[in-house]
C-alpha cells in the first residue's frame, strides 16, 4: 500500500506565511482579479508557480528570508477553519509509484502540455513546488486530533486574497511533527493501511512520475472530509440552444441553481431553463456521472464534441462557488449558455479510480470536479535532487 515520509525543504520564514502561500496554480486565470493582486506581492509563491522567471523569483524569496531552509523531515498537520466548519489533513512526501501498482490511483486523465509545464518549473527551480491532494479511507482524524491538542502550532494565521479566492478569510494552523517520533511513525504505519486517491493535482503528480521522482508533496485527509462542488460549464456552440431545448424537453425555471442529481439547470441571456436525464446507467461508474451525462446529451445538440472541451472558443469553467461569474460571462456574450451540474459524490470518484485500477481507460470526464476550500501552495517545498530516483518510473 502507499508509503509517506517527512518533508524537508523550504518553508516560510516566521511572518511570512500569509504573504508568500497562495491558491494553486490552476486556479488562477490569466488577468483575473486574483491574478493581479497575486502579481502585485513581491512576496507570493506565485512568482514561482505562474511568474515569466521562476527560479529567480525563488532564489530572492530565499534571499529576504520569506522562505527558509528545514532540513528535519517531518509532518505537516494542516488545520482549514471556515465558517463553522473545520478540515485536517496532513502534508507528506508519499512515494511515487507507476498507477499499476495500485498505491496511489487517479481518476482523471492528464494533458501532455500541462505536465509538460510542471516538468520545466520543476527542471527550472530545482523544487516540487505544490502539493497533490490525495484521500485515504484510513481514519486519521483521531491521531491528527492528538497531535493537534499535545503540539504547539508552528504557524497560525489568516489567508486574506480579498475575497478573490475561496481560500481568502480562512484560518490556517500548522503543527509539524518528526518523521522519526512517534506522532511520525503512527502516520506512517496508518497510512500505509490502504491506497491514496488523487483527488487534485493529476498533473502534478503524473509530473513526478515522468520525472522519476521518488517522492512528491501531498496534503493528505480522510475522504468524509472532502467538499466537493460541481464544475460548472459555460459553452459557446456551433448551433443555437433552441434546438436542444425541444429535444430534451427543457422546462423553463425561474432560478439558476445548483439541481437535483441528474438534472442539468442552463442559463441564456434568455431565460434558465432546466432537463432531466431520461436515462442514467447507473451500472457504469462513468456514465452515470452527470458530467458525462451532460456530454452524451447536450454537446451533440450544439454541435460539439469531447475534442472540444479545453478549447476556450467553445468552453470554461466555474466552480458552484462562481455561478454568477459563470452569468456573468454568458451576459457579457463570451459564452451562450451556462449549465449548472450537481456536484460528484467521493464515493461515486472513489468508484471510477478504483474500475480505472484495472483498465486506465476508465476516468472522469475532464472538469468534472473541484475541491474546496483549496490547499495553500508555499507551506513547504522539497529539492529534487534528493527525491529524484535513479530509474525512471514508468508513466
Amino acid at each position: 500500500m502507499a508509503r509517506i515520509f517527512g518533508l524537508a525543504g523550504l518553508r516560510p520564514g516566521n511572518g511570512w506565511e500569509g504573504k508568500v502561500t497562495c491558491p494553486p496554480y490552476d486556479v488562477i486565470k490569466t488577468d483575473s482579479p486574483l491574478e493581479t493582486m497575486l502579481r502585485a506581492n513581491l512576496d507570493s509563491l506565485f512568482h514561482v508557480t505562474l511568474g515569466p522567471e521562476p527560479a529567480a523569483a525563488l532564489r530572492d524569496l530565499i534571499a529576504r528570508g520569506v522562505l527558509i531552509a528545514d532540513r528535519e523531515p517531518g509532518f505537516y498537520v494542516y488545520e482549514q477553519r471556515y465558517g463553522n466548519h473545520c478540515r485536517i489533513g496532513l502534508l507528506a512526501a508519499p512515494e511515487v509509484t507507476p498507477y499499476e501498482a495500485r498505491d496511489i490511483i487517479r481518476h482523471e486523465k492528464t494533458f501532455d502540455e500541462k505536465v509538460s509545464g510542471r516538468i520545466a518549473l520543476m527542471e527550472e527551480t530545482g523544487y516540487v513546488t505544490e502539493p497533490i491532494w490525495l484521500l485515504t479511507r484510513t481514519p486519521i482524524d483521531g491521531i491528527l486530533d492528538d497531535i493537534r491538542a499535545t503540539t504547539k502550532p508552528l504557524y497560525t494565521f489568516t489567508s486574506d486574497f480579498a475575497g478573490e479566492s475561496e481560500l481568502s478569510g480562512i484560518i490556517n494552523r500548522i503543527y509539524k511533527v518528526s518523521e522519526t517520533g512517534v506522532w511520525g511513525q503512527r502516520l506512517m504505519d496508518t497510512i500505509a493501511e490502504a491506497p491514496l486517491y488523487i483527488a487534485d493535482g493529476h498533473h502534478r503528480y503524473h509530473s513526478a512520475l515522468r520525472m522519476g521522482l521518488s517522492r512528491c508533496i501531498a496534503y493528505i485527509c480522510h475522504a468524509e472530509n472532502i467538499g466537493i462542488q460541481a464544475y460548472n460549464r459555460v459553452i459557446r456552440g456551433k448551433l443555437g440552444f433552441d434546438t436542444a431545448k425541444e429535444a430534451l424537453a427543457a422546462v423553463p425555471v425561474e432560478q439558476f441553481a445548483t439541481p437535483p442529481h441528474h438534472v442539468f439547470s442552463i442559463y441564456t441571456r434568455e431565460g434558465t431553463w432546466q432537463y432531466s436525464a431520461k436515462e442514467v446507467d447507473e451500472g457504469d461508474p462513468v456514465r452515470r456521472l452527470d458530467c458525462a451525462i451532460l456530454e452524451e446529451t447536450l454537446y451533440p445538440l450544439l454541435g460539439l464534441d469531447h475534442s472540444m472541451i479545453m478549447d476556450e472558443r467553445f468552453f470554461d469553467y466555474y466552480p458552484e462557488q462562481d455561478m454568477d461569474k459563470a452569468k456573468a460571462a454568458v451576459d457579457g456574450g463570451a459564452y451562450d449558455l451556462a449549465v449548472a451540474l450537481h456536484p460528484v459524490h467521493p464515493d461515486e470518484l472513489m468508484a471510477v479510480a478504483d474500475a480505472g485500477a484495472d483498465d486506465p481507460e476508465i476516468v472522469m470526464p475532464e472538469k468534472s470536479t473541484f475541491f474546496a476550500p483549496k490547499i495553500l501552495s508555499g507551506l513547504i517545498l522539497i529539492p529534487i535532487d534528493v527525491v529524484a530516483n535513479t530509474e525512471v518510473n514508468g508513466a
